[in-house]
């Protein structure tokens, strides 16, 4: 064996049970089937009603990021997905559920779309429950300049040591949530890889040394060859200080020196030394590490985080917590367990629900058409992305097939036929492009049960698409073709007008060579031309089809 681990499919459970037998948490039941940390001492209806809880979480294979961050004054729970996967929206909801008290819960997310759209459905999920949500979205990442959307990274961790700070203050949740985005303004990150990740069970692919590579294996900025501690630090250091001085922010610094994954404690040290000596003492007030804080698997590397140093930081970052993963003793404890709670208040799937014999027919008609469609879909997707576009998209027809089937999908109201859909989506189609049209349905639904205005229902879906999902016209999305169609529609044009101008924007994505948003913008130009977007390719189709009434 090469590394000690065992199945790799159970890396990621056995690596919480760990940390939870070895802290004060209560860790969701196994047969659950999500993964939640929650701090033991935390009532909801006690400190919930004086303090904001602060969730966060993301992907696992960051260790000791994010369960190790759970504790008086920091996080008071952590939601972890499968290896470089974001949590579900169930598993958020539930965490949300389980903490949100009167004053409110902050959701601190890492600058990626599954997790913006993941955690972005399940605040709102909260919201109409009637729990006080707030979202801070961190990208620190200065990597990529004039990056549309910069990744979170290291830096997530002096957001939540700031949020937790000021809750055990009772300090209010719009005053943190202001605080938060201060200080992501504020701060920057960048890394650098000698060699990338490899996945359990898998080899590490043969790559170059990399500046600015990202914590999932992302490629970095461009390829290097640093003969020194010292120039791998000046390599790091001079952009990092650059783009912070672009938005006036100065020394000196807190620093924090991160290992990626595989340095040995030596590098660590000399990385450090190294640090030191490019920023000077009289510019470096505080410094955080060298330490394992946010990692990714094994890959060889180390990243930098540079804050400017305040009071407000300084108190922040000194004062006491009991997370694990900050210094202090810990005694081992069989962790407490909690039943998560994944009920609907507003239960949109029913037995036996009403059925509208002619919607029920368009519904069949758009699941025939998309099942039709996997092989193209696919094929588009394969020349953009990683190639499953078409069967997340027949995952989500089948999910919608098998609730008209069962009479579980009303289909007589429109309202709760929407949000039916955007729970099936969500639970069932997978990927970004799920939880997208989750947003979409959901967002639908509960417009068209305020104001009973379709077009407009539709358009409010489509403006939390953007929110969440970060994307806008010409960013080569399923957007560029459900935006001119609802556009048609509002100025009173027919479905076949309106299912004429989707075609349109989605055969223009063809001629759209950079994209800002979706993993095609991960894909070098020269392979997206010529290329129409799957997604908007996907709406066309449908709509094309229920134009033929």
């Amino acid at each position: 064996m090469d590394r000690f681990y065992n199945a790799p499919g159970a890396v990621v459970d056995e690596i919480l049970q760990g940390v939870a037998a070895s802290a004060r948490l209560r860790v969701a039941e196994p047969q659950s089937g999500l993964r939640i940390l929650i701090r033991a001492d935390w009532q909801k209806t006690e400190q919930g009603r004086r303090q904001v809880a602060v969730l966060s979480g993301g992907g696992a294979g960051h260790e000791p990021a994010h369960a190790g961050y759970v504790g008086d004054g920091m996080l008071t729970g952590a939601i972890s997905g499968s290896l470089f996967a974001s949590p579900s929206v169930e598993a958020v909801l539930a965490a949300i559920r389980e903490v949100c008290g009167e004053a409110g819960c902050l959701l601190v997310v890492k600058n990626y779309t599954g997790d913006r759209l993941n955690f972005g459905l399940a605040a709102e999920r909260a919201r109409s429950e009637g729990l006080d949500v707030a979202m801070v979205i961190v990208a620190d990442d200065v990597a990529i300049a004039d990056a549309p959307q910069p990744r979170g990274i290291a830096g997530t961790l002096l957001v939540h040591k700031l949020a937790g700070y000021l809750a055990a203050r009772e300090t209010p949740l719009a005053d943190i949530r202001t605080a938060a985005e201060s200080l992501c303004q504020r701060m920057g990150s960048l890394g650098m890889a000698l060699s990338p990740a490899a996945q359990p069970g898998q080899a590490a692919a043969d790559r170059a040394p990399e500046l600015g590579l990202g914590i999932h294996n992302e490629t970095g900025t461009r390829e290097v060859d640093p003969q020194s501690a010292d120039e791998a630090m000046q390599m790091v250091l001079g952009p990092l200080r650059d783009a912070l001085a672009a938005r006036q922010c100065e020394g000196p610094w807190i620093a924090m020196l991160n290992d990626l994954g595989s340095c040995s404690t030596q590098e660590m040290g000399v990385l450090g030394a190294a640090l030191l000596h490019e920023l000077g003492v009289e510019r470096l007030s505080h410094l955080i590490g060298p330490a394992p804080l946010m990692t990714s698997l094994d890959m060889h590397g180390f990243s930098v985080t540079l804050v400017a140093a305040d009071e407000t930081i300084v108190a922040a970052l000194e004062a006491p917590t009991s997370a694990p993963a900050w210094p202090g003793l810990r005694a081992i404890a069989r962790p407490e367990t909690f039943t998560p709670d994944t009920h609907q208040d507003h239960e949109a799937l029913a037995e036996n629900a009403p059925q509208d014999a002619e919607t029920t027919a368009r519904l069949e008609r758009i699941v025939a058409v998309l099942r039709e469609s996997r092989q193209a879909l696919d094929a588009l997707d394969a020349k953009s992305g990683d190639g499953d576009a078409g069967a997340s998209m027949e995952s989500g027809a089948d999910a919608i097939a098998k609730a008209l089937s069962a009479n579980r999908l009303n289909t007589q109201a429109l309202p709760l036929m929407f949000a039916g859909i955007g729970q099936l989506l969500s639970r069932d189609m997978g990927g970004s492009s799920g939880v997208l049209l989750s947003i979409l349905f959901t967002t639908a639904g509960a417009s068209l049960d305020q104001r009973g205005d379709l077009v407009a229902a539709l358009a409010s879906g489509v403006e939390k698409m953007q929110a969440y999902g970060g994307a806008k016209p010409g960013d080569r999305t399923m957007l560029d073709a459900l935006i001119p169609a609802i556009d048609a529609l509002k100025r009173g044009d027919s479905l076949a007008q309106a299912a004429q101008a989707a075609r349109d924007g989605a055969q223009a994505t063809a001629t759209l060579t950079r994209a800002n948003a979706g993993r095609s913008a991960y894909v070098p130009e020269s392979a997206l031309k010529g290329v129409v977007d799957p997604g908007a390719e996907a709406v066309a189709r449908v709509l094309e089809a229920l134009a033929k009434d």
